[in-house]
C-alpha cells in the first residue's frame, strides 16, 4: 500500500509540472503573437535623442522632424526622421503588410534598401502599422515604421550607423511612444 501512495504521489508532482510546463507555453506563445510595443527593455542602450535639422529637400510630403542619437547613447550613431504625410493611407486598412509599409515609408530618403525580413505589426499610442529592418546601401542598417490614424499616417525611419545593435526598435518605438512625439502625432495629424 506505501508503494501504491508513492507511485500515486509522484504522478500528482509528474502531472502537475506538465500543466504548468503546458500553461507557460501557452502563456508565451500568446504574448509572441502581440504587436510589438516600446515595453521590451533597452538592455544597456539608453537613448537621449536631440532634435536636429531636416537634412533632406522639398518634396510633396515636406519637411519632418530629425532626431539624433550620439554614439555613446546608443551604441552607434543613429539618426531617426519622422513626419507626417496626410491622406496617404489606407482609410479601410492602414498599414495592413510589408508592401504598404514599403510604398509608404520613407525610405527613398536614404538610399536603396533591401528588406532584411519579414516586418511586424506595431502600437503607437492609439495608432497602429508595421515596422520592418533594412539594408542600406552603404553596409549600414534602417529601420522603417509606418503607422496611421484613419487616412493619415506618420512615416518614421532610423538609419543606424556602425557599431549600433542590430535592432534598436525597442529604442525607437519607446521614442514614438513618448508624450512628446505622441503630443506632435497629434498635432501634426490633426488628432
Amino acid at each position: 500500500m506505501a508503494a501504491s501512495m508513492r507511485l500515486t504521489g509522484k504522478f500528482v508532482v509528474i502531472g502537475a509540472a506538465t500543466a504548468l510546463l503546458c500553461a507557460v507555453a501557452a502563456v508565451w506563445t500568446l504574448r509572441s503573437g502581440e504587436p510589438a510595443r516600446a515595453t521590451a527593455a533597452l538592455g544597456e542602450v539608453r537613448p537621449v535623442w536631440s532634435e536636429t535639422d531636416w537634412p533632406f529637400g522639398a518634396d510633396p510630403w515636406g519637411k519632418g522632424k530629425a532626431f539624433r542619437c550620439k554614439a555613446e547613447d546608443c551604441g552607434g550613431e543613429v539618426q531617426l526622421y519622422v513626419r507626417a504625410k496626410l491622406g496617404f493611407c489606407n482609410c479601410a486598412t492602414g498599414v495592413a503588410d510589408d508592401d504598404d509599409l514599403d510604398k509608404m515609408g520613407d525610405l527613398a530618403l536614404i538610399g536603396k534598401a533591401t528588406p532584411i525580413g519579414a516586418g511586424r505589426e506595431i502600437i503607437v499610442g492609439p495608432m497602429r502599422g508595421r515596422s520592418r529592418h533594412y539594408r542600406v546601401e552603404g553596409n549600414r542598417n534602417a529601420l522603417s515604421l509606418a503607422f496611421n490614424q484613419r487616412c493619415d499616417m506618420v512615416a518614421a525611419t532610423a538609419l543606424v550607423g556602425p557599431g549600433a545593435p542590430a535592432s534598436l526598435e525597442p529604442a525607437v518605438l519607446a521614442f514614438l511612444n513618448s508624450d512628446r512625439m505622441l503630443k506632435w502625432a497629434e498635432i501634426a495629424l490633426g488628432l
